[in-house]
């Protein structure tokens, strides 16, 4: 079992930054592919961006490709997600997520989910 739990979200002007964390733990956690996805009331779930530890595989959204980083502290155990030159339409819920195995962008594909944390673009 891995446990996740995300942080950092909040409202922000558009142009601004924010760094979402997700802390895991549990079993060979840092063993784990990571995704971050976001999700708007009424529509699907959209994949982010997500990387493997492993073979440094990596995976963006081309919505985000240039403007969101996914990195991780391995001592914290925890990933995150930085987003540069936010826009109106980053506003959502982020979500990560853990898969064992190669990276993917499905979210059907991961077994592990956080809670989520709300982001806020303003115009």
């Amino acid at each position: 079992q891995v446990q996740l739990v995300e942080s950092g979200g909040g409202l922000v002007q558009a142009g601004g930054s924010l760094r979402l964390s997700c802390a895991a733990s549990g079993r060979a956690a840092s063993s784990y592919s990571m995704g971050w996805f976001r999700q708007v009331p009424g529509k699907e779930r959209e994949f982010v961006a997500a990387k493997n530890w492993i073979d440094y595989t990596i995976y963006y959204a081309d919505s985000v490709k240039g403007r969101a980083t996914i990195s991780r502290d391995n001592a914290k155990n925890t990933v995150y997600l930085q987003m540069n030159s936010l826009k109106p339409e980053d506003t959502a819920v982020y979500q990560c997520a853990a898969k064992g195995g190669a990276v993917a962008m499905g979210a059907s594909q991961y077994d592990y989910w956080g809670q989520g944390t709300q982001v806020t673009v303003s115009s």
